[in-house]
């Protein structure tokens, strides 16, 4: 059993920085893959990035790709998300998810969930 705390977010504006972290409790979060979704205002919930257990291979959403960053550090248990050059169409709710198994199909990624953390870019 897995739980997943997120913090980080906030309100930034167009061109600004942010970093999400999710912290795990639970003695297997290393052996798992970690992913970072994000649902926009009346949108369903997409897939921004992922990473494998050992972080030897990462995926991303071609719309963040070179501006995002997703990694993890399994001695502090804890996935993160640098997001730089935050631009307007990025602001959502952001969740971060870990599963035992890496690659698409995407949506059916995710054993255990955070609990969301708001991100709203103004202009």
């Amino acid at each position: 059993q897995i739980q997943l705390v997120q913090s980080g977010g906030g309100v930034v504006q167009t061109g600004d920085s942010l970093r999400l972290s999710c912290a795990a409790w639970g003695d297997t979060f290393y052996a798992f893959a970690g992913a970072w979704f994000r649902q926009a205002p009346g949108k369903e919930r997409e897939f921004v990035a992922a990473i494998t257990w050992n972080s030897d291979k990462v995926e991303y959403t071609s719309s963040v790709q070179g501006r995002f960053t997703i990694s993890k550090d399994n001695a502090k248990k804890t996935l993160y998300l640098q997001m730089n050059d935050l631009k307007s169409e990025d602001t959502g709710i952001y969740y971060c998810a870990v599963d035992e198994h890496f690659g698409s199909p995407w949506n059916g990624f995710g054993e255990y969930w955070g609990q969301g953390s708001q991100v709203t870019v103004s202009t």
